[in-house]
């Protein structure tokens, strides 16, 4: 009888995931160096190498299911790996596992049940076969009521992802909604929502600048009500001009026009914030040259 106190001990060694550990100690007797060498053999225990490599790659996806809805972001190292068949079948599992759950965090989340174990065991498996880091890195649960419709846009095959929701408004108007919003990079859903910190700092800078442009004093918040107001029409979404308006209409006034309002929107880019690295194809050639 194989313990869970060796299971443990060999995964932490190896990296490996947790079936592939048992596995690999069942089939040596409980003997954790042969299970070390049995699962390199295998290529399992290479995953572990892999923790420090930088995977910027991937692809954000969303899944749909009634009132409940889950848009996430799984990395790889790189584009080919992320248009892999096998590594994108991953994110579906992570997905649909995800969906059925009540986790709100990528720990929480990374601990759920799967055919590997948990998902991270299966992470840390797909890793071994497939070659390259991979990783969860975001996600968000979120729930409408009946009166609300989700609005789902992927774009280029998930580099970027967006979900909205908006109230007495037509599925189509959300989904209007998510494809402005993946083209125009909105932070904020209202104004509102801008912390309060934030927009202070925003308004210290604005001060400095106009003070440097020669504007007077008793002039200078009057002129800040104005770059405020566009301040939000950059970064709010309700307040950012619609993409396909003819005039100058909003994406707020959109969908107030089509009888709604805009509830959330939830909007992943691929590897956005992610310093990826440099990496210098002529040097790394002479490196390996000189190591022959």
């Amino acid at each position: 009888m194989i313990s869970a106190s060796l299971v443990k001990e060999l995964r932490e060694t190896t990296g490996a995931g947790m079936l592939d550990c048992k596995k690999a100690l069942e089939a040596n007797n409980g003997d954790i160096q042969a299970s070390i060498d049995w699962l390199r053999e295998k290529g399992i225990s290479k995953a572990a190498k892999k923790a420090d490599r930088v995977a910027a790659e991937g692809i954000a996806a969303i899944l749909v299911e009634n009132n409940e809805a889950v848009i996430l972001e799984v990395n790889s190292e790189t584009d080919f790996v992320a248009k892999n068949e096998e590594f994108q079948s991953l994110v579906k599992t992570i997905l649909e596992i995800i969906l059925k759950s009540n986790v709100s965090t990528v720990e929480e989340a990374l601990n759920l049940p799967s055919e590997e174990g948990t998902i991270n065991d299966l992470i840390i498996s797909k890793t071994a076969k497939i070659g390259e880091k991979l990783s969860l890195r975001r996600f968000a649960k979120v729930s409408k009521t009946d009166s609300e419709s989700f609005g789902e846009y992927l774009h280029m095959g998930g580099k970027i992802a967006v979900l909205t929701i908006v109230d007495n408004a037509s599925a189509d108007v959300a989904k209007e909604v998510a494809m402005h919003a993946a083209a125009m990079r909105p932070i904020y859903v209202k104004s509102t929502n801008v912390p309060t910190d934030v927009l202070e700092k925003e308004k210290e800078i604005m001060r400095e600048q106009l003070l440097n442009e020669g504007k007077q004093a008793d002039k200078i918040e009057m002129i800040l009500q104005g770059k405020v107001k566009k301040y939000y029409e950059e970064v709010c979404l309700e307040n950012q001009i619609f993409v396909k308006a003819e005039d100058k209409e909003t994406v707020g006034q959109y969908v107030a026009n089509n009888g709604g309002s805009i509830v959330n929107m939830v909007r992943f880019e691929v590897g956005e914030g992610i310093e990826k690295k440099e990496e210098n194809f002529a040097e790394e050639v002479a490196k390996q040259i000189n190591n022959i």
